[in-house]
This record gives C-alpha cells, structure tokens and sequence, in this order.
C-alpha cells in the first residue's frame, strides 16, 4: 500500500478536474451528457437575451462533428482582468467559477448559476474556437481540450457590415455584425457518442424560443441541409397551443397570467383538454427543471385552491367533499416559467428547483390571477369544474378497479408471465429485461442473450393506447400486465421502486414505422404509469442496425442511412443487406449488433424524450384530424425513419 503523506494529495488544475470527473459537471458523458455542452453555450447566449442586448442566436451542426453558437449580443469582453492579468476572454473560457453572473450587475436574471458552464464545454471539447465581435473588430482565441493556444489577438474587422481578415487561417461565416461566436468539437476521449442528434437540438432551441418571446432561433444542420427557424410572438401561450395539437381543449381560449413579487417574476400559461393525463412544463430561467421544484408545488397548490373555491361557490360539488390534486390535473396543459434573480437548483443539471420562498410566491400570484379570471369567465370555469369532478368520480372507480385487480392478482402476481426468459442474476443494477417485438425476434432474442443477465419479454402487436383507456381497462391487457408483473414495481399510487427487478429496460423494436409506433406505445405506458423508471435513468431504447455492408471477409453494422454511404465511400463496391426487422437477424447477429454490451448503442430515455414522444403520439393517433395531416406532409420524406 502506497504512503498516505501530503504528497499523496491531489491539485487538480480545472481543466484536469472537469476531465477526471465529467458527470459532477454535464451529469452524464453518454448522449445526455454531449448535448448539455450545446446547452450550456445556448444558455449564455440566452442570458444575453434575458438581459436584453440580444434578439437572434444561430445554432449549426457542422459537417465534421463540431457545433457553432453565434448570437448578436455584446460579446464577451476582452480586455485585461484586474485579477487575473490576461484577457477577461481567456478568464471566462478557462478559470471555474468566473463569469459576470454572481454579483447581478451584468445580469439581473441568467439560467447560469455555478459559473461553470462555458469552461466545462471547452475543457470537454478536443478544440474550441472562441470569436468575438466588439467595437468592430474581430477577437480570437483557440484552445485544445481547455489549454489556449495563443493569446487573445485581433484577427479581423468589421467594415459597412463586412468581414474582412487581417490573418490567414480564418474561414468562419459570421451571420451578425456583433457578439460572441463558439465553435467546438467534443472530445471523444470523454464522450460514450460524439454525434449530435438534430431532433434533440431542435427540442431544446423551439422550447427556447417558446419562452422567450420574439426571440429568434435558427438551427441548420450541414450533414443533411436540413434548417429551421424558431420564433414566437406569443410566448408560451404559443407553447401550450404546441403542445395541445392532437387533444380537443374544452375551451377555447389559453388562460395566461404574469406578474412579479419580491423580485421574482412568474407567468404562466394553460389549457384543459378532453385527456385524462397531465402535461405541466416547468422551467426557470429558460432552465427546464423536469423534476419539478417549488415552483411546480406553488402553482399546483394554487390551482387546487382556486377551482375547489370556485365549485364550492357554486354548490357544484354533489356527492363529493372537495377535489384533490390529480383530480384538477387531469387534462392540464401548462407551462410555468419563473424568473428568479438567484435560483438555487439541486445539481449543475439544474433538474430541480430548490428556493423555498418561490412556492408562496407562485401560489400568490396564481391564486390571485386564476381566481379573477374565473369570476370573469364563469362558463370556462365551469368547465374545468366538470371536468374535474368527472376525474374525481372516476379517480374513485379507479381506486374500486385496483383494489380489485389486487386482490385477483393483477398488480402483484407471484407469477411471472409465461413469455417472459428469465436471467439468473439476482442483483437488479446488474440485470437487463429487453422488451422485444413480436414472437420472431422475441425467439431471436432468447438464442442469442447471456441468459445470466439478460431476460427477454416478447410482446404481441401493439400494447394498449394507455392515453385513451381508463385504469380498469389497462390491468385487463394481457400485454401490460405482462409488463407489469415482469417489472415488479407495480404502477402509479402502487408503485414502489425498491421492487424493480432489472436495472436497465431496455425497449428493442423494428426500426421501421411500426416499429416506431410500438416504442412510442411503450414509451407513452412508462410517462404515465411508472414514471419513476424513466427520471431514475432505467429506461433505454436498443438502436438496431439498418444495413450489414461486407466487403472481403469484412462485415460492419450500419445504424443510419449518412453511415451507409459514408462507408460504401470509405469501402467502394460491397454487397449490402438492408434489415428490415429484428427477426430477420440470426442469433449471432443480433447479439453483435444490438445485445452485447460491449458493442451494442443503447439511448437512454429521458422525461423531455418520453412527454415529446407523448406529443407525437396524440398527434398521430388523436382525434384532431389538421394537426395530424400537417404532421404527416412535414414528415413524409422521412417516413421510414421517423425519429420518435
């Protein structure tokens, strides 16, 4: 054993220690974790915006696997730090916890916190490109994996709105005439995948855009020309309408209300439509927070109040003594968004507000707005009222159904379902339950696992639509109740986590339309009934091969239709197989490509990846014909990889 003395004590400079430990910074190294590096470079740019100096951010996937973030705000400044005794520029890029966000006297209300976002990005990237347009000049700095190459210097000048060099070695197409301009690379020394997925991007930009009203967002990917532009003058009541397409809302008219009380600025943003779930986006500081916080408990608090108020003013609670949470809940679509001048968030992901002091504030002012409009608009209110306690009445029958289904075994059957292959590992963090497609790849499947590990559950056809069925109808599907008992936990008011049988679930579908449908199917089942696996991070789709290209005696997997001619370039003239199902794989295959740990690509399943996969569902399969044939003509190119 090596002596324990003051040498064995480490200094780690930032960078080193940003690199030995990235999960304490981005959360995670995975797809997770790369995509929160774009974030982090938006957020300032959004910061910008929330300080009003900036109106349009451009955002571009680049051909060779590197990001640009270019907005027109005032740039970060360049002169000499008093402290440091080099370039502010280099002191924000470089130096943890330096930023102009702490003091509040260059931004009242920023999504940063912990003045580490910027640095982690660079410290994490093989190369950063940091150009900054102020004064009309041109500044430049270039670091690899967060060390500066050179000092910050004047590269070039900004003369009637054009760019002209004064170095050699600059390329770069600037879209404004001032403000900050990042270019980067992630390392792929630290990241699982370095390949940015433009659907995720493009999630987070639009949500932007939607709560930063007017603001204009524009995201181009090189490798497919694909280009959109985000910009909502409406805001978030913008953002609810967008997130209702598919539902029938029972009335007409978005419910909006924003003000602010000591210092804290809430708004807020909702409609009821004729769903039986929730849908309640959170954020502050354009920061979605997806596990809620205080804010989420002051507004939920606030709506309970005001509609039992009102119903009991009316004398419309008949057979009922009041109306709980989940009953007000049932067919909300909303969106709160507080601004807050120091938000204490639970980790650097920012998933959860922590402010104690935000819950009365939310409550005030939403008991206040809400309760006026309501006396304003009694026929919406009454509305709400019904369809609250037709929740209420069938919350009741629901309790009735499970008690029921409880006692004939249902939830907690000591009997594992028939289909299901078990593993012999007994501790769950270490076991693997794969959810597969039909009885074909199912048999596949349960040729090809390591049997100590991994257990397999084929599933027949499509599971229930669990967004259109009522509690008692789900435990009737043969299906899900496979699903149930294969799991353990049980679901919603009787789920309980310490019961979960397998630490990765892993959805493993055809990748094709129908496939898409059932993992979307099944997605939808984990965001309304165990929603728990999904935030704990043990919910995981299994990316399946399109095509086996074998040149010689060489054979490679190939997962996108870009990989496939990337490589016939690389390989020239080889034969190529398309896939067009799991079972179309032997056993051996199907365990190279899709089930060996050790080369298989698994997505892990996130709250924002399972609520849009929600969306696209009751897009497709509502009852709202417009929404639905807009859907379709916008994706009919891509049909046959629609990425849900």
């Amino acid at each position: 054993m090596s002596k324990y003395d003051a040498k064995a004590i480490q200094i780690l400079e930032d960078a080193q220690a940003v690199r030995k430990r990235p999960g304490m910074y981005i959360g995670s190294t995975d797809e997770r974790g790369l995509h929160h590096l774009i974030y982090e470079v938006v957020d300032n740019s959004i910061d910008e915006a929330l300080a009003g100096y900036c109106s349009r951010i451009n955002v571009i996937i680049h051909k060779d696997g590197s990001v640009s973030v270019e907005d027109d705000g005032r740039g970060i400044p360049v002169d000499m730090h008093p402290e440091k005794g080099k370039s502010a520029l280099e002191v924000v890029m470089t130096v943890l916890h330096a930023g102009a966000k702490f003091d509040k006297k260059a931004y009242r209300i920023t999504g940063g916190l912990h003045g580490v976002g910027i640095h982690v990005v660079n410290f994490l990237s093989e190369w950063l490109k940091a150009y900054i347009k102020r004064d009309g000049k041109i500044y430049f700095q270039w670091y690899e994996r967060g060390k500066p190459q050179c000092d910050v210097h004047v590269v070039g000048k900004i003369e009637n709105g054009n760019f002209v060099w004064i170095e050699d070695g600059h390329d770069e197409k600037f879209k404004y005439s001032r403000g900050t301009y990042i270019r980067f690379k992630p390392d792929a020394e630290i990241f699982e995948t370095t390949e940015f997925k433009y659907s995720i991007v493009k999630k987070k930009l639009r949500d932007l855009a939607f709560l930063n009203r007017g603001i204009e967002i524009t995201l181009e990917d090189e490798r497919s020309g694909k280009k959109e532009v985000f910009k909502y003058d409406g805001g978030i009541v913008e953002f609810v309408k967008f997130l209702n397409e598919g539902y029938n809302p029972i009335h007409r008219d978005v419910v909006y209300g924003k003000d602010e009380q000591d210092g804290i600025i809430v708004e807020f943003a909702m409609q009821y439509n004729d769903s039986t779930s929730e849908n309640l986006l959170a954020f502050v500081n354009t920061i979605h927070t997806v596990e809620g916080g205080t804010h989420v408990s002051g507004f939920r608090s606030a709506l309970t109040k005001v509609i039992n108020d009102f119903a009991k003013s009316r004398n419309l609670l008949k057979g009922i003594d009041s109306l709980q949470g989940e009953d007000v809940r049932e067919g909300l679509t909303a969106v709160i968004h507080v601004k807050h001048p120091n938000p204490q968030f639970e980790g650097q992901t920012k998933a959860k507000l922590g402010n104690s002091e935000v819950k009365g504030v939310v409550f005030s002012i939403v008991n206040k707005i809400l309760s006026t409009y309501f006396e304003e608009h009694p026929d919406v209110a009454t509305n709400i009222v019904s369809k609250a306690i037709a929740a209420a009445r069938a919350r009741i029958a629901a309790r009735k159904a499970r008690e029921l289904a409880r006692r004939k075994g249902y939830l907690e059957s000591l009997d594992l379902p028939g289909k299901l292959a078990d593993c012999s590992e007994e501790d769950p963090e270490r076991a693997e339950l794969f959810i597969v497609e039909g009885d074909s790849a199912g048999g596949s499947a349960k040729q090809a696992r390591d049997r100590h590990f991994q257990a397999i559950l084929p599933l027949r056809g499509k599971i229930l639509n669990v967004e259109k069925a009522r509690i008692d109808k789900v435990f009737k599907n043969n299906e899900i109740r496979a699903l149930i008992s294969a799991i353990g936990t049980g679901v919603r008011e009787d789920f309980d986590y310490s019961k979960l049988r397998y630490g990765k679930i892993i959805i493993m579908t055809d990748a094709d339309v129908d496939g898409a449908h059932i993992r979307t199917l099944l997605l939808t089942f984990f965001y309304r009934y165990m929603p728990e696996l999904i935030e704990k991070g043990h919910i995981y789709i299994a990316q399946a091969p399109l095509y086996r290209i074998q040149k010689g005696k060489n054979i490679y997997y190939v997962y996108s239709d870009e990989e496939k001619e990337e490589k016939l370039r690389e390989l020239g003239n080889a034969s190529v197989q398309r896939f067009k199902g799991l079972g179309e794989m032997n056993p051996q295959q199907l365990w190279d490509t899709t089930m060996n740990p050790e080369t298989r690509r698994l997505i892990r399943v996130t709250i924002e990846d399972a609520a849009e996969a929600d969306r696209l569902f009751s897009i497709l399969m509502g009852e709202q014909v417009g929404p639905r044939r807009e859907f379709i003509i916008q994706h009919a190119k891509e049909v046959m990889n629609i990425d849900i």
